[in-house]
């Protein structure tokens, strides 16, 4: 009978997960902070702050404030949702370029956009 998984076949899957976990701690550490948080409303660009300007901003539906932005110290985070879930609350606060919070049920999507973006094209050939 075989053995189906030896020592060898582990040392090799920790190596291989070892250098995954470089991989995304390197991508993580890389990213540069950005410059302006885009408030896109169910699609369309609501609102565009720079994230040196502190705010608060209350991001009305209908003329009803469903979501409240705040935006602190180079950081924006969601403090207040109307959703009954509130996820996009408990969501860390951004500030790098490409982080994103997003409140599915009220159609939000709050992202970094600005500073130096990856050297790498989004389409590989």
């Amino acid at each position: 009978m075989k053995k189906r998984f030896g020592k060898t076949d582990f040392i090799v899957l920790l190596v291989i997960l070892a250098v995954i976990s470089l991989a995304g701690i390197f991508v993580v550490l890389n990213r540069e902070n950005g410059e302006t948080v885009v408030i896109f409303l169910q699609g369309d660009v609501y609102q565009e702050i720079p994230l040196t300007e502190n705010r608060e901003i209350e991001i009305q539906k209908e003329g009803v404030t469903v979501n409240v932005l705040n935006i602190r110290d180079g950081k924006a985070d969601m403090t207040d949702a109307d959703c009954p879930d509130k996820l996009c609350v408990h969501q860390k606060p951004i500030s790098k370029s490409g982080e994103t919070i997003v409140c599915l049920p009220n159609k939000i999507v709050v992202e970094v956009k600005g500073g130096q973006e990856g050297d790498f094209d989004s389409m590989a050939r």
